[in-house]
C-alpha cells in the first residue's frame, strides 16, 4: 500500500521533518533507493550512502543531526526495528492457499489432515502421516510414512520429510529441505584377502523439530542412527546447513549459511553458529556461546564463550594472533634502534 511521509511518521510515532506530502510505496536500501522509496540509516558506517541517496523518506535515529538529502526525514528511536514494521504495510499480500487437496496430489492410506490443510500439486503424503490444521503442503513436497506435522506447519515446494519424523507446531521448511536422510555411518572391515568392505551402519532414528522452528533453502538435518536428532524451539537454521545424526540444538539458537555439524555434537541454547563453521562430531557448545564464521571447531566451548580462527581459539586469542606480527614488526623497529643508539655511544 502506499502512503505520505506523514502517516508513515503517524504510524511509527516518529518525528518528521521536511515534506510531510512526499508519497511512499515501496522501501528500499539507501543504495538502491528511488523517488517514492523509503530507507532507513542507523550507523555512521553508512554515511556516504546517505548522503547519495534518492529515497523520498528516511529513518533515523532520534537524536542524528546530520544533513540527509530526503524530501522527508522520520527520526524513531531504532530505525531498524521501524523499518522491520514498515515492512509489513508496504508488502503485497501474501500468496493464501486455500484449504483442500490437489487432484493430483498422492494421500496414502490412514493420513490425517487437519482442518483447514492446504496440499498442493503432485504432493506425496505415504501411509499413517498426521498433518496438522492449517498446514499447507505445497507442490512436490515428499512426506514419508507416519511422520506427524503439528499445527501451521508450512512446508514449501520440493521439501522432504523421511519416514517417522515429527514437526513440531509452526514450523517452517524452505525449498529444498530434506529432513531425515540417513546419517553418515559406516564400518571398514579387512578381509583376509586385503580388501576392505565397507558396511553401511542402519540409521534408524528420526528427526524431531521443535515448535517455531524455520530451515533455508537446501538445509538437511540427518536422521539418528538411533533415538533422534533435535532441533530445539525457536531456532532458525539458514540455507546450505548440514546437521549430521544425533546432533541436539537447543532453543532460540541460529545455524547460519554453509555451516556443518559433525554427527552427536550438542548445542546449547542462544547458541550462534556463523557461516561456514565447521563442527567435529561429539563436541558440546555451552548455551550463549559462539562459533565465528570459517572457523574449524575441534573441542568444547563454554558456555557464553566466543570462538573463532582454524583451529578455533577464543576470540580475545585469535585477536591476540592476528596483532603478533604487527608486535613482533615493532618489536624488530625497537631492537634496531636500540642497535643503533649502542653503536652511537660505543664510538
Amino acid at each position: 500500500m502506499a502512503m505520505t511521509a506523514t502517516e508513515l511518521a503517524a504510524r511509527l510515532g516518529g518525528e518528521l521533518t521536511g515534506d510531510g506530502s512526499v508519497e511512499l510505496g515501496a522501501l528500499a536500501g539507501l543504495a538502491e533507493a528511488r523517488a517514492g522509496d523509503a530507507a532507513f540509516f542507523k550507523d555512521t558506517k553508512y554515511a556516504a550512502q546517505l548522503a547519495a541517496t534518492r529515497a523520498g523518506a528516511v529513518l533515523v535515529p532520534s537524536a542524528w543531526q546530520g544533513a540527509c538529502p530526503a524530501p522527508a526525514v522520520i527520526r524513531v528511536a531504532d530505525p531498524d526495528a521501524a523499518f522491520t514494521r514498515a515492512a509489513v504495510w508496504f508488502a503485497p499480500p501474501p500468496v493464501e492457499r486455500a484449504p483442500g487437496v490437489h487432484p493430483t496430489a498422492v494421500i496414502g492410506q490412514g493420513v490425517r489432515l487437519g482442518e483447514g490443510a492446504h496440499v498442493g500439486p503432485y504432493a506425496v503424503i505415504e501411509d499413517g502421516t498426521v498433518i496438522g490444521d492449517r498446514c499447507v503442503i505445497e507442490a512436490q513436497v515428499f512426506i514419508g510414512q507416519r511422520v506427524t506435522l503439528g499445527k501451521g506447519c508450512h512446508l514449501y515446494p520440493q521439501v522432504t520429510v523421511r519416514e517417522g519424523c515429527i514437526l513440531g507446531q509452526r514450523v517452517i521448511l524452505h525449498s529444498g529441505v530434506r529432513i531425515g536422510g540417513d546419517g553418515y555411518g559406516y564400518t571398514p572391515t579387512v578381509r583376509a584377502d586385503g580388501t576392505v568392505l565397507i558396511e553401511k551402519i542402519p540409521q534408524l532414528g528420526i528427526v524431531e523439530l521443535g515448535d517455531d522452528v524455520e530451515v533455508g533453502c537446501n538445509a538437511t538435518i540427518d536422521r539418528a542412527r538411533f533415538g533422534r536428532t533435535r532441533i530445539g524451539n525457536s531456532t532458525k537454521i539458514d540455507n546450505l546447513v548440514q546437521i549430521g545424526h544425533n546432533v541436539q540444538v537447543g532453543d532460540n539458537s541460529g545455524i547460519i549459511a554453509q555451516a556443518g555439524v559433525a554427527g552427536s555434537t550438542r548445542i546449547g541454547s542462544g547458541c550462534l553458529i556463523w557461516a561456514q563453521a565447521g563442527l567435529s562430531g561429539h563436541l558440546t557448545i555451552g548455551d550463549r556461546a559462539q562459533v565465528g564464521p570459517k572457523s574449524g571447531l575441534s573441542k568444547d566451548v563454554p558456555a557464553g564463550e566466543y570462538v573463532l580462527g582454524l583451529p578455533a581459539v577464543p576470540k580475545r586469542e585469535f585477536a591476540a594472533q592476528l596483532l603478533m606480527p604487527r608486535q613482533v614488526e615493532k618489536l624488530k623497529n625497537q631492537v634496531a634502534e636500540l642497535q643503533a643508539a649502542l653503536a652511537a655511544l660505543s664510538r
